[in-house]
């Protein structure tokens, strides 16, 4: 082999592994390094164009709630008065339109495939039920009804209110037009016998938790659900006791005095699905994640997740005595009650003014209406 083939022979390989090398080195850089100018520029207009449409959220900046041409036409031709299917789910994701996240079936109350809700089975209550299971197990053993009832479940069309317990519901005398709803939710221990002209007489169900259920057995409407909604695990502890209507054994761990008796039979008793406490508090409010755990300021009041209950599982949603004025500390914060406003700010839990502004985008974009103007 002549001396100068012997050398290009040499070379090559080295050429070869020098290219590769020094492209290797720049593809390296493009890759790890800063974006190419096209994507940075799309990069760059996308977020702009998100920022400019949708807020943290999700929810649209504009919220003028334009459904589509078919449903409003659809609507439109609706006589007054007369309910309008799918309409609040319709509204609520003409809002919340980049969010797929909010889609309508999810079930009212946990039944015995409860562990098939794939969102909420590895969060501990509030946010979910890891860890409970086996009590919720035998809990829906006893209630063996999951529904509204076979009436409600069965109907077509359903217009459901949620009645707050705030102070504005004092002397709006909207009692007649609270009861003209399919389902009437209330909330807590707030009482109806003696504000009926205000608050009406109908109660479909009634949400609330150890601290806040009502503690004088004849405070009970009859023929009303009890809708537990449990906040900890020690809460479904005592559901069972009160399904089994077992002897209460201590109340270390609750924040406050909790009922010891319950007057109802367990196939009048629910278990709210904790899917709308972890959605209202994490997708709508933007309340703290904080590792899924309960802290500060991460929990939504009970009103605001009846209201993402509703809005899954009703067609038309209304509310009544929301709405916190901060601005008034001295008006009173509960209808029934002489307990002033000023009382909310100490709230360890919620974050009221956070949870207003979600609330508000719901009555600006008549996603739900709201009878006393409070929100």
């Amino acid at each position: 082999m002549k001396p100068s083939h012997k050398l290009l022979f040499v070379l090559c390989p080295m050429l070869v592994l020098g290219f590769i090398y020094y492209s290797s080195g720049k593809l390296h850089l493009h890759i790890w390094g800063q974006k190419p100018q096209l994507e940075a520029d799309i990069a760059l207009t996308v977020g702009q164009i998100v920022g400019s449409v949708y807020d943290k959220q999700g929810f649209l900046l504009k919220l003028d709630g334009q459904l589509p041409a078919e449903l409003a036409y659809k609507y439109g031709n609706l006589s007054e008065g007369v309910c309008k299917p799918g309409y609040a789910a319709a509204k609520m994701t003409a809002i919340y339109p980049n969010s797929h996240r909010f889609m309508k079936p999810a079930p009212m109350f946990l039944d015995r495939n409860f562990r098939r809700l794939a969102k909420v089975c590895n969060y501990l209550p509030p946010f979910g039920f890891k860890t409970q299971e086996r009590i919720i197990d035998r809990i829906l053993t006893a209630t063996k009804n999951y529904g509204l009832g076979e009436d409600l479940d069965s109907h077509g069309c359903k217009r459901c209110i949620i009645v707050g317990n705030g102070g504005i519901l004092a002397n709006k005398s909207l009692g007649s037009r609270i009861d003209d709803y399919n389902i009437v939710v209330r909330l807590n221990d707030a009482p109806v016998t003696g504000f009926s002209k205000d608050v009406g007489t109908k109660t479909t169900m009634r949400i609330t938790y150890p601290e806040g259920a009502i503690q004088k057995p004849e405070r009970y409407e009859k023929d009303s659900l009890f809708v537990f909604s449990a906040f900890k695990p020690l809460d479904f502890k005592w559901l069972r006791q009160m399904v089994f209507k077992e002897k209460l054994r201590g109340t270390q761990g609750f924040w406050k005095s909790v009922a010891h008796y319950v007057p109802r039979e367990p196939t009048e008793m629910r278990i709210l699905n904790p899917y709308f406490i972890q959605e209202a508090a994490f997708q709508f409010i933007g309340l703290p994640l904080n590792n899924g755990l309960m802290g500060k300021g991460n929990i939504p009041t009970l009103g605001t997740v009846a209201i993402t209950m509703a809005l899954h599982n009703c067609d038309e949603v209304a509310v009544a005595g929301f709405g916190y004025d901060m601005n008034m500390p001295h008006a009173p914060l509960h209808y029934y009650e002489t307990v002033k406003m000023s009382a909310i700010k100490e709230s360890w839990t919620h974050n009221i003014s956070k949870e207003k502004e979600f609330l508000r985008k719901l009555v600006k974009a008549n996603v739900i209406t709201d009878l006393t103007n409070g929100i």
